[in-house]
């Protein structure tokens, strides 16, 4: 108990030295490009790929569990697109990412600390936390909202193509389920919670790593805590927010 009210307070304190403003704008823009790139761009391509892949498995368990003759055949679409929307695109993927990203963070700036580098900034008088970590923060929370549209559309895109693949299902039928009662409300869900899961996996990230004290094996320490809690707080947040924007 005390050694997380102590991690809580060391997180809370090192927050509040980061979320100041910049001293030279120009190089947090630069930066924040490059976080941007490094940390979103670049992970374009596994949430496409899972996405997809997770979409046609999705509609293919549901087609396969559904026997009744009684239900309709386009509730495969209907309740393929409602899994993708409200938990798989925002929730699902954001704890994928924890695993990628968060352990990315974590390790980058562990190796800073343990190299001195940190150090170094803050001998010249540079706020490290701020210059080093905040631009994480912004560059993961701007660019989230880009993947969730990218895993909605390519889960989709995997169900429509599991339609095709026969087992009681056609590909009108989906359609029409993916269109039956569609509430836009739902992905302005999906992107929120996300941005929440996004500043989790960056702020949790950077603790770790900021505060590794000790050689390289440290620092995969670090990595690893980062992930599992990261993902811990996600699926936390998850139930809170469920709860405050759904009933």
């Amino acid at each position: 108990m005390n050694k997380a009210l102590h991690q809580l307070g060391e997180y809370t304190l090192l927050m509040a030295k980061t979320f100041t403003l910049p001293t030279r704008w120009s190089m947090f823009f630069r930066q924040l490009v490059r976080e941007i790139y490094k940390l979103g761009v670049d992970s374009i391509w596994i949430v496409v790929l899972i996405s997809v892949f997770i979409g046609t498995v999705i509609a293919l368990q549901i087609s396969l569990n559904i026997t009744s003759p009684l239900i309709p055949k386009f509730t495969i679409g209907y309740t393929t697109r409602e899994i993708i929307l409200l938990e798989f695109s925002s929730s699902i993927m954001c704890l994928i990412l924890a695993g990628k990203v968060g352990s990315n963070i974590a390790s980058e700036l562990g190796t800073q600390r343990v190299t001195e580098q940190i150090d170094a900034y803050e001998i010249m008088g540079v706020n490290s936390a701020n210059f080093l970590i905040l631009p994480k923060i912004t560059g993961l929370m701007l660019f989230i909202p880009i993947l969730v549209f990218f895993s909605m559309v390519t889960g989709l895109m995997g169900g429509i193509a599991a339609s095709y693949m026969g087992n009681g299902m056609t590909p009108s039928s989906f359609e029409f389920g993916l269109q039956y009662y569609f509430n836009p409300y739902y992905i302005t869900y999906s992107v929120i919670k996300s941005v929440v899961y996004a500043f989790l996996i960056a702020s949790i990230a950077s603790y770790f790593g900021y505060n590794v004290k000790g050689g390289s094996l440290e620092v995969g320490k670090a990595s690893t805590n980062a992930v599992v809690m990261s993902s811990v707080m996600i699926l936390m947040s998850d139930v809170g927010l469920t709860h405050i924007m759904l009933m």
